[in-house]
C-alpha cells in the first residue's frame, strides 16, 4: 500500500496547492476574507478549489478501500489519473470554465471505476462466503 499512500499525500499536496493559489487570487483581486465573489477570475479559483475538496469526498475513501481490498496498484495507478484530471480540471476552468470537461472526466472516472471495483469485490465476497 506505499503506492497508495504516496497517492493520496500527493493529491493533498494539490488541494494544498489550490488553496494557496485561492489566498494568492483573494490578494491579487482584492476579495477580502470572508468574502468568496467579487472577482470572476478569483471565484474560478475559489470554485476549483471547492470542486476539488467534493471530489476528495469519494476519491480517497475509495482509493483506500479499493487499494486494500481489490489492488493496491491499479488503485494508485487510477489515484495518478485523478491528480493529473484535477490539475488539467484546475487549469482550464480557471483559464474558461466552459473547457473543463475533460479534467472533470479524468476526475470522476477513477473515482466511479474504483467504487464499482469495491461493489464488485465486496458482492463477490459476500456470495462466495455464503456458499461456504
Amino acid at each position: 500500500m506505499p503506492f497508495v499512500a504516496i497517492v493520496t499525500v500527493l493529491a493533498l499536496l494539490q488541494f494544498f496547492y489550490l488553496s494557496f493559489q485561492v489566498a494568492r487570487a483573494r490578494t491579487r483581486y482584492g476579495v477580502a476574507a470572508p468574502a468568496t465573489t467579487g472577482n470572476e477570475v478569483f471565484e474560478r479559483h475559489f470554485r476549483v478549489q471547492m470542486n476539488t475538496q467534493e471530489q476528495l469526498m469519494l476519491f480517497l475513501p475509495s482509493l483506500w478501500i479499493f487499494g486494500a481490498y481489490v489492488s493496491p496498484l491499479w488503485a494508485a495507478a487510477l489515484g495518478v489519473v485523478f491528480i493529473l484530471g484535477r490539475a488539467i480540471y484546475a487549469a482550464a476552468y480557471v483559464k474558461d470554465p466552459k473547457s473543463r470537461a475533460l479534467g472533470f472526466a479524468l476526475t470522476i472516472l477513477p473515482s466511479f471505476a474504483m467504487m464499482i471495483g469495491i461493489l464488485v469485490w465486496a458482492i463477490r465476497a459476500i456470495l462466495i462466503g455464503a456458499a461456504a
